[in-house]
């Protein structure tokens, strides 16, 4: 492991019902649940060889898509803001993840009725932040959250999605700011250049801090291409979470210590 540490990283264990997690944009597949808690657990190992600490939030065995913690909470700075799903029988999995970040001592807000925001639809790039605006994320979420980060300095600007469940199913950024993903699934015009990977799981990186990026370890020639550019590329099995529409950035919301 690293000597040094990065912050915390929340995660939630995936619960026993967790092959019924919604699908919308891919056909339903057999999820094998030993093969995801394997999965789930290899993930936490790779974030704290890269610094992080994992903190779990207490699990919600009722609701089969709660491992994907990243769509109940955006975290800026010391600020988390609660989400309210554009999945209605999502939105119970909010309640155990406010728990968690009142613990670690964050501010706490949230998006209110009507307005729905998913954390998956939200993409941040420097002092930019990125809204995906679409099935699970409508203007009126996106307008609340502006609101919410103008304190901050913060400049939110919305993307049109296409056929695609969330913005960062579609595109990420790399460390250094450059997005990667797939242009066709968004209103390109919205964002910076974005970089086409050599492969769909290649779209979605996670930087870890420094040089580090997560990334899935489906993306065989993104991996290579990457590490080629200089990255230190850390891929990880999700296999099982992707039949569900997840991403690497699903997993985890990661909280550096300057902004505890």
């Amino acid at each position: 492991m690293n000597a040094y540490t990065h912050g915390v990283a929340l995660m939630r264990r995936p619960g026993p019902d967790l092959a019924q997690g919604i699908v919308t944009h891919i056909d339903r597949v057999e999820v094998d649940p030993v093969l995801a808690s394997r999965q789930y657990t290899i993930y936490q190992e790779t974030l704290a060889s890269a610094g992080w600490r994992v903190y779990e939030v207490d699990p919600a065995p009722e609701h089969p898509d709660a491992v994907f913690v990243e769509d109940p909470v955006v975290v800026f700075e010391d600020l988390a803001v609660l989400t309210r799903s554009g999945a209605p029988e999502r939105r119970g999995e909010v309640d155990g993840v406010e728990a968690a970040v009142r613990r670690l001592g964050l501010r706490v807000a949230r998006i209110e009725a009507p307005g729905v925001l998913d954390g998956g639809d939200v993409l941040q790039v420097g002092a930019t932040v990125y809204v995906g605006v679409g099935g699970r994320t409508d203007e009126t979420g996106a307008a609340q959250l502006e609101q919410l980060l103008k304190p901050l300095g913060r400049e939110v600007r919305r993307v049109p999605l296409g056929g695609v469940l969330h913005l960062k199913s579609a595109v990420t950024a790399l460390p250094d700011g450059a997005v990667i993903g797939l242009a066709e699934l968004v209103d390109a015009s919205a964002l910076p250049p974005i970089r086409r990977p050599a492969e769909a799981e290649g779209a979605h990186v996670l930087p870890l801090g420094g040089r580090d990026v997560l990334i899935s370890a489906a993306a065989h020639e993104t991996v290579h291409e990457l590490a080629g550019q200089g990255w230190r590329v850390l891929p990880v099995d999700i296999s099982e979470f992707e039949k569900l529409e997840a991403c690497v950035t699903c997993l985890s919301v990661l909280i550096p210590d300057r902004e505890l």
